[in-house]
């Protein structure tokens, strides 16, 4: 994975704007946040895409949608594994309707065929959040199937150790911070950015 760090400041004089650049170099490609819960993936998701003037897509509402059940209640009736295996068959419908702005869920990225597809189709960019950060959003919102247990911070502290690894695989890499959320989204873009034009020289000598 490439770590870029935010350049922050303006562009050079004549540069087009980040949101042009970033849809000329992605071309067909969509863009799909990974990362764990209470990373921020569909808030940010939400306004990059309408920065860049992007179709929107929640990997989990569109599995609420096709299965007409919550999630929760996916995970309660069949289960994690056919939870996943819905999942997998609906992100890779959605990697077929880009280019958009895709939020997965947690689980998503640590299959190997969904990793695949989107290194196919798209740019991987894992929000990254320290437990703290993690732990004060997800208790904002409850239901969420894998921390209904006895303690959820030492079980997001599990699954830290367990996904971090792979989510290290993505793309770019970015700090989801507690600031504002405009904020997180410019990190986002330019971060992006900075990736997409060090593939250039790659891609021009092909």
């Amino acid at each position: 994975m490439t770590v870029v760090p935010p350049a922050g400041g303006d562009p050079p004089p004549g540069d087009p704007p980040i949101e042009l650049r970033l849809r000329r170099a992605l071309g067909h490609r969509s863009i799909v946040l990974v990362g764990l819960m209470g990373a921020g993936k569909s808030t940010v998701g939400k306004r990059l895409a309408t920065r860049l003037g992007l179709m929107f897509k929640d990997a989990d509402n569109e599995i609420e949608t096709a299965a007409k059940l919550t999630i929760p209640d996916i995970f309660a009736i069949y289960g994690e594994p056919s939870f996943r295996d819905g999942e997998e068959r609906v992100i890779a419908r959605l990697m077929r309707e880009g280019p958009l702005v895709l939020a997965t869920g947690g689980g998503a990225f640590m299959r190997e065929t969904t990793r695949a597809r989107i290194a196919e189709g798209g740019v991987s960019i894992w929000l990254k959040a320290e437990l703290d950060v993690l732990m004060r959003r997800v208790r904002k919102r409850g239901g969420r199937p894998l921390l209904q247990t006895e303690d959820p911070e030492e079980t997001l502290r599990q699954l830290m150790a367990q996904r971090h690894p792979v989510y290290a695989t993505a793309d770019v890499e970015v700090i989801s911070r507690d600031v504002a959320h405009d904020r997180v989204v410019q990190d986002v873009m330019e971060a992006l950015d900075a990736y997409l034009n060090a593939l250039k020289p790659g891609i021009a000598a092909q």
